[in-house]
């Protein structure tokens, strides 16, 4: 089909075959269909899809080199025209494609494009001139690199995809910045707050868990939907809520400056913010903060993405003191940031540098002990009682690691080398952990405990049937429901055997323990009520909640949820049974 009809003479006068296209054709179909069809179907085969389209568009310039059967000099000035275009325009791009996905979203992404400019000029181009068809063919080239240097990516999406705009598009937080001189601070007395009697202390509720007790909603949300209360803009950032009575906290970016903020509850107006020079920028997530604040009786606690950890007054942000906690340990600031959101035990503040425990003296700041290294991570403590001995958890890169909260001393650890953990760990009703190894690895359950020669682990079982990726999971009447990939799944805690695999959300979850229920919030931010039932996978309700990636998790007290992402951050009364 793609030949042409008679032999012509090549631009170095010899006797010319016609053009053999069909290769070139079908490889950048089939390459367009791995890259961006196959993950659509089958969202876990994305690394596969994007390997693949690197190697056809490597295919693709070996036909041409070796099998299309063009003009020697077309041959080879084609394929290194492709790479000094691709060099030189990988210098002036934006810096978040530049350095998005581990530093190759620039290759990955702009490989099928050029790919692609590059057949359609073949196949277009067959029958011109020598003239014509080479300049066709530098301008081809030239358009499909240099079109990367018009945009910019606002981030990624939970498995690679970016969200490409206009590189000279306002971000959401600069248009923030441009209406902040009209944003007040009112006195407390001045608005119309309540007493709620609202109660969240901080990341993932009152255990860390995700769970709520002693909240019954209605479930028919077509009947009786959740009623928005409050909207407003935010500065960037990824992390959660704190709650007390009518006041909420959270982080946020606004500039140069990382934000530490109070807002009323009821009505979402600011009452104070606390301002610390630094900023933290990656090209997967944006600018930001990424830990949530935790609340212990007066004072708020929060942790910044550079290792900037201050106590405040919770009523008025007032500093009681703060520290350099990456300086303190000498830890280098990761990929990511630092995300631990702190633990406050036996009046210490207890976070993680990555994979290292550092306890400051809650009152004085104070350095108190630094714990084991566990190399990479992104979780944060987690305190648990094994065996009626109170101790701090951390899962890192090496695994699992436990210490005593009073002097950080090395209790157990069990070893499962996996870079960059994210999830927190869960505890079952019989005392075993559940810990989570990423995409890779998937769950395993471990016993852990304490005999006359010490402290021992055991693996119980590994699964790949549930392989979340940074969501973390829930345990609920046996059954561990959390994310396989983007999907919403349940297993079983005794064998690891997948229950149900239900639709794609992507997000991170809080359960209504009292009728087995979830509420999701999905990546896409909206929110879904879906049953936590081993049975079958059952979505009662959804509703958009936020406009744009949601990664940070809701939080809820008595019958307020909130939800927020780097743009905004709104509040909803759930209908209550």
């Amino acid at each position: 089909m793609f030949r042409g009809r008679k032999q012509v003479l090549s631009g170095e006068g010899t006797l010319q075959k016609p053009l053999l296209l069909w290769p070139g054709v079908v490889a950048v179909l089939l390459q367009w269909l791995l890259m961006f069809g196959l993950p659509m179907i089958v969202p876990k085969a994305m690394a596969f899809g994007l390997m693949s389209g690197l190697f056809l568009g490597l295919m693709i310039v070996v036909w041409w080199a070796f099998f299309s059967r063009a003009p020697r000099f077309e041959r080879w000035s084609a394929p290194v025209l492709m790479i000094v275009a691709m060099i030189v325009t990988s210098r002036i791009i934006h810096e978040s494609i530049q350095t998005g996905n581990m530093g190759l979203m620039f290759t990955i992404y702009a490989t099928p494009v050029l790919s692609l400019a590059f057949v359609i000029w073949a196949v277009v181009s067959r029958h011109l001139s020598v003239g014509p068809r080479r300049v066709l063919m530098v301008t081809a080239i030239l358009l499909a690199c240099g079109a990367w240097t018009l945009v910019r990516s606002d981030g990624i999406f939970g498995y690679g995809i970016p969200d490409f705009v206009w590189r000279w598009s306002e971000t959401s937080e600069e248009r923030l910045l441009a209406q902040a001189g009209n944003e007040s601070t009112e006195p407390m007395s001045s608005l119309d707050a309540t007493e709620t009697g609202a109660h969240w202390p901080g990341f993932r509720g009152p255990n860390r868990d995700g769970i709520i007790y002693g909240i019954r909603i209605e479930t028919d949300w077509s009947a009786s939907p959740p009623v928005e209360l409050w909207r407003r803009p935010i500065g960037p950032g990824c992390s959660s809520f704190a709650i007390h009575s009518d006041l909420i906290y959270t982080q946020e970016q606004r500039g140069e400056e990382e934000i530490v903020s109070c807002y009323y509850l009821v009505t979402g107006e600011p009452v104070w913010k606390h301002r610390d020079k630094a900023r933290f920028w990656d090209s997967h997530v944006g600018a930001g903060p990424r830990a949530t604040p935790t609340l212990h009786d007066s004072c708020l606690v929060t942790l910044g993405a550079t290792g900037i950890l201050n106590v405040l007054e919770a009523v008025n942000g007032t500093v009681v003191w703060s520290r350099n906690a990456a300086s303190d340990t000498d830890a280098m600031v990761r990929e990511w940031g630092f995300t631990s959101s702190p633990l406050v035990v036996n009046d210490m503040v207890i976070v993680a540098l990555a994979g290292k425990l550092i306890a400051y003296d809650l009152e004085t700041g104070d350095p108190c002990w630094i714990g084991p290294d566990g190399g990479s991570g992104y979780s944060s403590p987690h305190l648990v009682t094994i065996d009626g001995v109170r101790q701090i958890l951390l899962v890192s890169e090496i695994g699992a690691t436990s210490v005593a909260p009073t002097d950080g001393t090395l209790l157990w650890e069990h070893l499962w080398l996996e870079s960059d953990k994210i999830m927190q760990p869960a505890r079952t009703a019989d005392g075993d952990l559940l810990i989570a190894g990423g995409l890779r690895k998937g769950m395993r359950r471990i016993g852990v405990a304490h005999g006359p020669e010490g402290w021992t682990t055991e693996e119980r079982w590994t699964s790949i049937r549930m392989r979340p990726n940074f969501n973390d999971f829930i345990i609920h009447k046996g059954h561990l429901f959390g994310f396989d990939g983007p999907n919403l799944a349940c297993i079983d805690i005794e064998d690891g055997r997948r229950k149900w695999k239900g639709d794609r959300y992507s997000g991170q979850l809080l359960l209504l323990a009292d009728q087995d229920l979830l509420l999701v919030l999905s990546e896409e931010g909206e929110i879904a009520l879906v049953e936590a039932v081993p049975d079958k996978f059952t979505e009662l309700g959804r509703f958009q909640a936020v406009v744009g990636k949601a990664w940070s998790h809701p939080a809820l007290a008595d019958d307020l949820l909130l939800v927020r992402n780097n743009r905004e951050m709104v509040a909803y009364r759930l209908p209550l049974d």
